[in-house]
């Protein structure tokens, strides 16, 4: 004979207290989950989607850490396009992006303290192609020699910005000029959003320099990096490497694994303390129904039975503690900008996270009724009678 389910929900409502102590534990512990696999999946999605498909990066010879110490010569884009097969095109135009990438210190005024280092980017309007997903969402794109800038979505957040104070319009100061906003432009799910670009030869001009950081060529077929790569070590003269974009990022962010698993050892250390105060909790309250417990056995219920509908209980408040939870981490915390070294990125509330938020709040309900249920019903039933 089962217990009806009718019960466990009736139970729920018989202590207000203590049904707000197992919505608060267990919402706490599913938000921090949620946070936690956000940020990891954030970082991923923003490193894998800024590799490009068919996207092969050649740069100077020894810079395979970092594309901003890269020096290669101008000559590079043309050789490239006129040498490696199999590079597409668009009413005539190879999809071969020369750019300067440039690590600098941005400032609002000469005068301001609040300085921060941010990439730069000069490109042409090829780059528009390269890097297919980025578009200017607001405005338009610069021109050459009228020291214009673009600036990604995001990049408010590197500067230390508000969002209306980097609009169009707006002017920063790096490389003892002002540039001038002349657009916001756009890439989904990529830390490329915190960067400024500009036209390349602005920023070679600005930075005194007439060589290139790297050349992005986009390839179609399956022997397009291969075709790059015989280029590359043909071509000794030209000291160059072939990557595939993807391949690039990739490792930047295998740099970044042990951030995660700080990032989710913490999450679980204070899960675990969540999860503790959540047993603490609910073993009060069980214990506190010994007695009611044992006019359940008498009653002719297995222990089975009572501990089935014990869990059912727990369980149900846990998961009205997730679905809050869940609640408030889609509408707050998805989208929430989050800086780090290369850039910045959005929390990612996907449905992978969701589902380990979920899982969350079950392990809470189950792990919070077992232990609490199963010492209440050692007691003999005579004695949990008279207790």
């Amino acid at each position: 004979m089962g217990i009806p389910l009718d019960y466990a929900i009736r139970n729920l409502g018989r202590s207000p207290t203590r049904l707000l102590l197992s919505l608060v534990g267990s919402t706490l512990v599913v938000l921090l989950v949620l946070a936690a696999g956000g940020f990891v999946r954030g970082m991923d999605r923003s490193l894998t989607l800024r590799g490009g498909q068919g996207n092969v990066m050649l740069f100077g010879a020894g810079s395979e850490e970092s594309v901003e110490r890269s020096e290669i010569s101008p000559a590079v884009p043309s050789l490239v396009a006129a040498n490696v097969p199999g590079i597409r095109t668009r009413l005539g135009v190879p999809y071969v992006s020369p750019e300067v990438h440039m690590q600098t210190t941005v400032q609002r005024t000469p005068d301001d303290e609040t300085n921060r280092q941010v990439l730069v980017r000069g490109v042409t309007p090829t780059a528009w192609l390269v890097h297919s997903g980025s578009r200017v969402a607001e405005g338009r794109a610069p021109e050459a020699g009228r020291d214009e800038i673009v600036v990604g979505r995001l990049a408010y957040r590197r500067l230390g910005m508000r969002p209306d104070e980097l609009t169009i319009g707006s002017q920063l100061w790096f490389d003892d000029r002002f540039w001038t906003v002349v657009g916001i432009f756009e890439f989904p799910g990529s830390v490329t959003e915190s960067e400024i670009w500009c036209p390349l030869t602005d920023l070679q001009i600005a930075a005194r320099r007439d060589n290139l950081s790297c050349v992005v060529a986009t390839i179609d077929g399956e022997d397009g990096f291969d075709d790059a790569d015989a280029f590359a070590k043909q071509r000794l003269d030209l000291e160059l490497v072939a990557q595939r974009e993807q391949t690039y990022y990739a490792k930047l962010a295998g740099f970044f694994a042990p951030v995660r698993a700080m990032v989710w050892a913490t999450a679980v250390l204070i899960a675990s303390g969540g999860l503790l105060g959540g047993l603490n909790t609910m073993y009060a309250a069980f214990a506190s129904r010994v007695r009611e417990v044992g006019a359940l056995q008498a009653m002719g219920f297995s222990r089975r039975t009572i501990v089935k509908s014990l869990v059912q209980e727990s369980v149900l408040a846990a998961m009205a503690g997730t679905v809050l939870a869940l609640l408030i981490g889609i509408t707050l915390l998805d989208g929430v900008t989050v800086q780090f070294s290369m850039g910045a990125f959005g929390l990612a509330i996907d449905g992978s996270v969701v589902l380990l938020g979920v899982a969350a709040g079950l392990a809470v309900g189950l792990l919070g009724a077992v232990p609490p249920a199963v010492r209440c019903l050692r007691l003999p039933i005579t004695d949990a009678l008279k207790s």
